[in-house]
């Protein structure tokens, strides 16, 4: 890891340090950006790794706190462009049902971010729990290859997927459970 200059009066505030693993994966962001053309500035790693760190999706004004510091003050399009920027690439997701972020499995993308073509195709499916908030980001080709099927037999150009399944995690069902024994949490009523 790379040690930063402790800012001074004229210097910037320096962004945000964050674990090696974390690190990690920034670095492996940085890289696919630049593999695509584009720059992760201090602002997009600094908000990237705060979804990064979070176990559930975060909002905007969520990262927008966590950015502040005493010689940094952002405005909310600064977290918004920043947001749209990572978006854009594929290295985090909106969960549209909780109006939050969480990042991209593996931090995946193709490099034609500008052209939608089947190759380029970035495509999400999210189990979000009711309960607890939780959202698994799952890759099924199946789902993928139906809407396809679909979209080809309406003559409609597909650029990107998100699918949300609303239900309880196994973790809650199991809390459920335990707490209510006569009841029992149904998927058949879905």
């Amino acid at each position: 890891m790379m040690n930063m200059p402790r800012p001074t009066s004229s210097s910037p505030t320096p962004p945000h340090s964050f674990s090696a693993h974390i690190e990690h994966q920034l670095d492996k962001a940085t890289a696919l950006c630049t593999q695509q053309g584009a720059r992760m500035t201090a602002q997009r790693r600094d908000v990237l790794g705060l979804i990064l760190t979070h176990a559930h999706p975060v909002g905007a004004y969520d990262l927008l706190e966590e950015l502040k510091t005493a010689g940094r003050r952002p405005a909310p399009p600064t977290v918004y462009r920043a947001l749209d920027f990572l978006l854009e690439h594929g290295l985090i997701h909106r969960i549209e049902r909780l109006s939050a972020f969480i990042p991209c499995t593996n931090l995946r993308h193709c490099s034609h971010t500008h052209e939608h073509s089947e190759a380029c195709l970035h495509t999400a499916q999210f189990l979000i729990c009711r309960d607890c908030k939780t959202v698994t980001e799952i890759a099924d080709t199946t789902v993928l290859e139906t809407l396809k099927h679909i979209c080809k037999n309406e003559n409609f150009v597909i650029q990107s997927t998100s699918v949300e399944v609303e239900g309880i995690c196994a973790h809650c069902a199991a809390k459920h459970s335990a707490t209510h024994p006569s009841k029992e949490i149904s998927s058949q009523g879905a």
